[in-house]
């Protein structure tokens, strides 16, 4: 589905999102004219509970139905960003540091364009990820998608532990 829709789409929800508390994680359209579905990913500080996101439908819902661009049939899914979610701001990078991610990259950097380490911070315009004991910079420009990769421990894989 069109960039520029979504494109649009966030830019309209994302500061309603930050009126009712909350930061707009993403919005991905899929499917087509006769069956689109438009995600909408919200999350806050200490996470986000079922109550929060019920009320984020209504809201969300009245919103998209203003706008004109987004015509004929659809279906609205609000929810969590989950465990493995999206990093797309400079902030989410900052939030998330010291925590495992897998950023992708538009194009090859040392031959590469997959990375999985542990953020380290932003420096200038660069997102600094340890991989094997080793920083790497890596500008904002060229990440193409960036998620967090949830780690867990034996315990909590065998059920008696708390996830890391």
């Amino acid at each position: 589905m069109s960039t520029a829709l979504t494109d649009e789409l966030t830019a309209h929800l994302e500061p309603l999102a930050a009126e009712h508390g909350l930061d707009l994680v993403a919005v991905e359209i899929v499917g087509g004219h006769r069956s689109m579905v438009v995600r909408v990913y919200l999350d806050r500080e200490g996470g986000i509970d079922i109550e929060t996101v019920a009320r984020a439908n209504s809201w969300v819902a009245e919103a998209l139905d203003g706008m004109r661009s987004l015509s004929g049939p659809y279906t609205l899914e609000v929810s969590s960003p989950g465990l493995d979610r999206i990093l797309r701001t400079r902030r989410d990078f900052e939030r998330f540091n010291g925590q495992c991610a897998v950023l992708h990259t538009s194009r090859p950097l040392d031959g590469r364009s997959r990375f999985t380490g542990v953020l380290a911070g932003l420096e200038s315009d660069d997102v600094v990820i340890v991989i094997d004991g080793q920083e790497l910079r890596v500008p904002l420009d060229v990440i193409e998608r960036a998620r967090l990769k949830p780690e867990f421990n034996e315990s909590v894989l065998r059920g008696t532990g708390d996830l890391i």
